[in-house]
């Protein structure tokens, strides 16, 4: 079987989602950049399946060029479009991880960025968390408020719908929708105190500089 390695990775960390409680059931999609017959595309969790049931064939490989659902054995995750878009737009992702985490939807239900109340928000590529504006589930509209979002950004929020995080292989995007998850918790935490104090535009600068070697410390 073709990219078997990387089919049993995609269910690896789908299978993370549950035990984490990053994303409950069915909720939530995963996917990894690849190559299958010359044709550049992604490898992506279909649609309706329990993680605990996934096989290798259940995962989907679509080409970067595909507009419709071609798969007939298996249908590739609703968001598909999404996945693909960011691979077009975002010549550094590798992998992609969405969500439906408990805190971050709960945040995105009010449908603007997070502030720099805490300096990790830099993890997330910029001095706040965007939240895509809404729309319905697996559309074109929700994929380009979503490249929206996601300019100089690696993670964002989707309105009234989860996260999405990206990064240079899984293990890198899992960890980044993780801590997209806890900061959103704090956040929670934070407002149920009042309104936090801000950190300043000058500060987040130099919080992104260093940002920049974090995962190397």
């Amino acid at each position: 079987m073709k990219n078997l390695r990387e089919r049993n990775q995609i269910i690896e960390y789908s299978l993370k989602l549950n035990s984490t409680n990053l994303s409950p059931l069915r909720s939530g999609n995963i996917s990894l950049r690849g190559i299958e017959d010359d044709a550049e595309g992604y490898l992506i969790t279909p649609s309706g399946k329990k993680y605990e049931t996934l096989k290798p064939e259940d995962i989907v490989f679509m080409g970067l060029n595909e507009e419709e659902e071609k798969n007939l054995t298996n249908k590739p995750s609703s968001e598909w479009r999404f996945h693909r878009d960011i691979y077009v737009n975002k010549k550094e992702a590798h992998a992609i991880v969405h969500a439906h985490s408990p805190h971050a939807t709960a945040v995105s239900s009010h449908g603007k960025p997070i502030p720099p109340f805490h300096y990790m928000i830099a993890l997330a590529g910029g001095d706040n968390i965007k939240c895509a504006e809404y729309a319905t589930f697996g559309t074109e509209e929700l994929s380009k408020n979503v490249i929206k979002a996601l300019e100089n950004r690696y993670a964002c929020l989707m309105s009234n719908h989860g996260q999405v995080a990206f990064g240079k292989n899984l293990e890198d995007a899992f960890e980044l929708a993780q801590e997209i998850e806890n900061i959103c918790h704090q956040y929670t935490i934070a407002l149920k105190l009042g309104q936090p104090k801000i950190l300043s535009f000058e500060e987040m600068k130099k919080v992104l500089n260093k940002a920049k070697n974090y995962k190397k410390g």
